[in-house]
């Protein structure tokens, strides 16, 4: 069961606990509206962010998911629904965590996700995608213990997000820690003010 995978370890300084804090700070800059972790999953990067002052909820399309999100974190509000037809209003969002996410979506779907990420954040709101990095080769394919997933190049990511109306705020590449077998990319982005 993917929940029983292991998971970042976020209790303990890290790069990644950094790059969520920096989101976190850009989030309270430029608004009070609420903030989705889209791809949940059980719920810890959720409540991580809570834990920062963010006014969060969780989306997954798995319903075992969810339920247990809500069993482990019942103060949280969580929700099913696929992250590319999202049941929120336009410019709902101050803010999007796409937390390996967006992993397994093949590349030729990816860019309506981002359009999706773009209708439902306001103006100037901010997207954090963490993602596999392909280590300056295209996007590639690799055996994941769920279903297939893709490992892209932080500048090729980047250029896909900016096409479907998002700025590029800052960018982490990390190593991989012990046990894990890629580097790590993190891209923060903003909603450009006009869509393209």
């Amino acid at each position: 069961m993917y929940a029983a995978l292991p998971r970042d370890d976020l209790d303990s300084p890290s790069p990644d606990r950094a790059v969520l804090a920096a989101f976190a700070e850009l989030a309270r800059s430029t608004g009070e509206g609420p903030v989705a972790e889209l791809g949940c999953g059980p719920g810890p990067v959720t409540a991580h962010l809570r834990g920062l002052g963010l006014d969060v909820f969780g989306v997954d399309l798995s319903p075992a998911m969810i339920d247990l999100a809500r069993e482990t974190y019942p103060d949280l509000r969580f929700e099913v629904g696929s992250m590319d037809a999202l049941d929120l209003a336009d410019g709902t969002l101050n803010g999007i965590v796409s937390w390996y996410s967006i992993i397994h979506t093949p590349p030729q779907d990816l860019p309506a996700y981002f359009a999706e990420f773009r209708r439902v954040l306001a103006p100037g709101g901010h997207l954090l995608l963490a993602f596999f990095e392909s280590e300056g080769e295209p996007v590639t394919p690799f055996d994941h213990k769920v279903t297939t997933a893709y490992r892209w190049p932080l500048d090729a990511l980047a250029e896909l997000a900016a096409q479907a109306g998002f700025a590029e705020t800052g960018r982490l590449l990390r190593a991989p820690r012990e046990g894990e077998r890629f580097r790590r990319g993190h891209l923060l982005l903003h909603a450009a003010e006009q869509q393209p």
